[in-house]
């Protein structure tokens, strides 16, 4: 055998090596086709669900998140206000039992002025006070201290408001402490 005769049975059995056999079993039939199809669909059903499942647990885990981070601010703010109400009550008895003669002093006149902003500070943030005189004893807002005659007001009234309340949103920061009428 020649050179060339040699090349060209080598290059014939590279492109049979190269080129695969058919193989009459392995053809695909429609039916197989068809549940290939089938099922592949149905998994890629499947993964859409669960992928929309988690993105629904997430959605709800984002909202439960802000929820509670809004909660944990209020409570932050309503711990804040709870720490200057001492405050403003000490401002507010400084301010009932100034002297006459320190009336008109310029001292008097800063006190005031700060006493004004505590009372700006706690309007901001939408704290009311609960000043209950002649209103009916309502225990979830008031805390009653003592019981007294009275003839301005019926029984189960309050007749003196001893420290003012505070509430927040229909929330109770602080009862009001009271004398009810008997």
């Amino acid at each position: 055998m020649s050179q060339e005769e040699t090349t060209q049975v080598a290059a014939e059995e590279t492109n049979e090596a190269a080129a695969p056999e058919a193989n009459p079993t392995e053809t695909t039939s429609p039916l197989v086709a068809v549940e290939e199809l089938a099922a592949a669909r149905k998994e890629a059903q499947e993964f859409k669900e669960g992928w929309l499942r988690e993105r629904a647990d997430f959605n709800n885990y984002k909202k439960r998140m802000e929820n509670t981070m809004k909660d944990m601010r209020e409570n932050a703010a309503i711990e804040a206000l709870l720490t200057l109400l001492p405050i403003i009550d000490d401002f507010e008895r400084a301010m009932a039992n100034v002297p006459a003669e320190m009336t008109d002093h310029p001292w008097m006149s800063g006190v005031g002025g700060i006493h004004r902003k505590f009372q700006k500070i706690l309007e901001d943030k939408g704290v009311v006070v609960i000043d209950p005189v002649g209103e009916i004893f309502d225990p979830t807002r008031h805390e009653a201290v003592a019981m007294a005659d009275s003839d301005e007001v019926e029984s189960g009234h309050v007749v003196e408001t001893l420290q003012k309340g505070y509430a927040r949103a229909e929330r109770v920061l602080r009862p009001a402490i009271v004398k009810v009428a008997n």
